[in-house]
């Protein structure tokens, strides 16, 4: 393919001169280059780093069907029921969390650089059999080491587990924003949000989608469904799309319907919505001053979007919003949240995250062991990154022994869980076979 240099003056390059990337799938593109030499990955050659821009024709970019990659919805029900019925409450369990290498190999830190495998890891993948990991910056380094690492986490797994990163564009890519990955760059979801429109939005999330999943990614922890209603908003900055609940619930949509096209799991978050508030929950108690009514006007509208177009999990965050369930407790383990209102009010079937259990608003108030029950009892399907992996897995264990978490509490998540993992290919009915040859 030949570029010849040229500067686009139409909207799609205003403030900010892109590249083009030629690749995106099944669409016959015209030839563009911009002021700024750039590439696209053609067979045989490496990825280069990028500035993203859309292919010139975007016609009917929100209406296309994803490629069927795993299996269909019936087909996954039936395999994940099959599948269920062979494991046993300590699997069952391990399913619940998704956990960063430091909590399965602490013996060096708490944030240790961990960029392979370690001995401590295969061991503890085995005794604790999680449902899937998270890497940050911090495990990733090059193309080569981010697939061979992602490789070995899956090889030595006890089952195929979810492997999530926080890709959302702009300011948070653990990979784009790593020049030895060689992939593309994007500007903040706020730019976004003021120049672009959907069309953009999909084929940002469509190209996203492709590159992480060619490094071993199953599961995106994008995108900020935030309406960002609060200009002291620090947690959320430059992550939202702005502050029109029905543009940003537009690009929301077409952000998880671009993932989606890539058959990566997409995640919404951070309901019930964090774009009002003030703090930081990194660092901790944050309570936003906001009625249900304002929360179904503004803060549920990305959501509702997003669960329409088809997102795989929501991320609930660890704000209170005490007008609503007049406690101070965090919406991460508050019932009235994630069962009343985002199970049965918004009709949510799919799969329910935490928000990081190791931040100082959760580690303030509860013990790990102490929080991940109070969440998996609240609604939770999957604990994201409990304080101590041990303390919390036994934790729910032992009050699964007890009869104290019902089995079909936990067969029902664990049922979800399966369920998405057939879908998406990441299991398949020859893993279901070798657990029979396995019992």
């Amino acid at each position: 393919m030949i570029r010849v240099e040229h500067e686009r003056k139409d909207p799609w390059f205003q403030k900010i001169k892109y590249g083009k990337k030629l690749c995106a799938a099944g669409l016959s593109i015209s030839l563009i280059v911009s002021t700024v030499l750039t590439g696209c990955e053609l067979p045989g050659k490496s990825h280069r780093n990028n500035v993203y821009v859309p292919p010139a024709s975007t016609d009917a970019a929100s209406t296309e069907e994803p490629d069927v990659i795993g299996m269909s919805d019936e087909d996954a029900t039936y395999a994940s029921l099959e599948y269920l019925d062979l494991m046993t409450d300590e699997e069952k369990v391990g399913q619940l969390f998704t956990v960063n290498l430091e909590q399965i190999d602490d013996t060096k830190g708490e944030y240790y650089e961990h960029k392979k495998i370690t001995k401590t890891m295969k061991e503890n993948l085995q005794k604790y059999p999680v449902g899937g990991v998270i890497l940050f910056s911090r495990n990733i380094w090059n193309r080569k080491q981010t697939k061979k690492l992602i490789r070995k986490l899956q090889k030595n797994a006890a089952m195929p587990m979810f492997i999530s990163v926080d890709e959302e564009g702009g300011d948070v890519a653990r990979i784009g924003n790593n020049k030895k990955m060689k992939t593309d760059t994007f500007p903040t979801m706020e730019e976004i949000g003021k120049t672009q429109d959907a069309d953009y939005v999909y084929y940002m999330a469509s190209t996203i989608g492709s590159q992480i999943g060619e490094l071993g990614f199953n599961v995106d922890f994008a995108p900020v469904a935030d309406v960002k209603t609060s200009e002291m908003n620090s947690e959320i900055g430059t992550r939202s799309f702005g502050d029109d609940p029905k543009k940003v619930a537009e690009f929301v949509s077409a952000y998880v319907k671009g993932l989606e096209s890539q058959n990566i799991c997409s995640t919404l978050k951070h309901f019930p919505g964090q774009g009002s508030s003030s703090g930081d929950t990194h660092q901790g108690s944050v309570d936003i001053d906001s009625s249900i009514s304002k929360l179904r006007k503004i803060d549920f509208v990305p959501f509702v979007s997003g669960i329409e177009a088809g997102a795989d999990f929501v991320m609930v965050s660890h704000i209170s919003v005490s007008r609503v369930t007049e406690t101070s407790e965090p919406a991460s383990v508050s019932k009235l949240i994630m069962t009343t209102i985002l199970r049965e009010e918004l009709d949510y079937s799919g799969l329910i995250v935490t928000d990081a259990f190791d931040m100082a608003c959760i580690t303030d108030k509860y013990s790990a062991a102490e929080a991940a029950v109070k969440s998996f009892n609240a609604g939770a399907d999957i604990i994201l990154m409990p304080q101590d992996l041990p303390e919390t897995y036994d934790a729910i264990l032992s009050k699964v022994k007890s009869g104290k978490i019902t089995e079909k509490r936990l067969n029902d998540t664990v049922e979800r869980i399966l369920k998405l993992k057939f879908q998406k290919g990441i299991m398949t009915l020859e893993d279901t076979a070798q657990k029979k040859m396995g019992d």
